[in-house]
């Protein structure tokens, strides 16, 4: 499957229903889910691989790794409505993808990574922090990535990469950085703008050694 067919088939994902600002629930545009993943199967990170989606939200990552050739899928998001429509998207384009609830910022963390199991590659798309509840809510999400996989994919705001390598310094190291724009369309009130472009980076860590699940204040940024 090629860039621009992949980019077509993902724009058939539902969105969000009822998004809910708390937990910066935007859809991820498939043009630039479709980047992420190719960049990734390019790579040799996505065929015959086992992926799991961390904050899957309705699926168009697990969806689009399935469609180029993973050998099996698991998406995980805390929101059971985005799970069910998920679940939709996976049947709609005919693919396998397992879905399941947990929180992974939350009070399912410290268990999650041994409910996950192994898998070859972690792709995501985490909150960014926008909002002031949700500062450094990306931190639990590459603290899981680096305990299930090798190698993560994950979507951040453009000009983390400083940050990321401080953050997984000794654990992981950033291997790629793909610069992309992330088109949000108004959803919520406050939103002043139609469409708000947002510059963000693909981020390629690859770990190194062994890693587990850590609080904040032992990885001091």
């Amino acid at each position: 499957m090629k860039l621009r067919q992949l980019e077509i088939a993902l724009q058939r994902c539902a969105g969000y229903e009822k998004p809910r600002v708390a937990w910066e629930q935007y859809q991820t545009p498939a043009t630039l889910a479709a980047r992420l993943l190719y960049d990734a199967f390019m790579n040799g990170d996505i065929e015959g691989k086992t992926i799991c989606d961390l904050g899957c939200g309705t699926g168009i990552l697990a969806i689009g790794a399935a469609l180029l050739g993973a050998r099996a899928v698991l998406a995980v998001d805390l929101d059971p409505a985005a799970i069910v429509t998920a679940r939709e998207n996976a049947t709609l384009l005919g693919t396998d993808v397992e879905c399941i609830v947990a929180d992974i910022a939350g009070a399912d963390a410290s268990g999650l990574a041994e409910r996950i199991g192994p898998c070859d590659t972690v792709v995501m798309n985490p909150p960014f922090g926008a909002q002031k509840q949700n500062v450094h809510a990306d931190r639990p999400f590459i603290d899981c990535a680096l305990a299930i996989a090798p190698v993560t994919y994950g979507i951040f705001n453009a000009g983390s990469t400083p940050f990321v390598e401080a953050y997984i310094r000794g654990r992981g190291t950033v291997t790629g950085r793909v610069s992309g724009s992330f088109p949000i369309k108004r959803s919520f009130a406050f939103h002043t703008k139609d469409v708000q472009e947002i510059a963000v980076e693909i981020i390629r860590i690859a770990r190194t050694g062994s890693a587990s699940f850590r609080a904040d204040k032992e990885n001091p940024v």
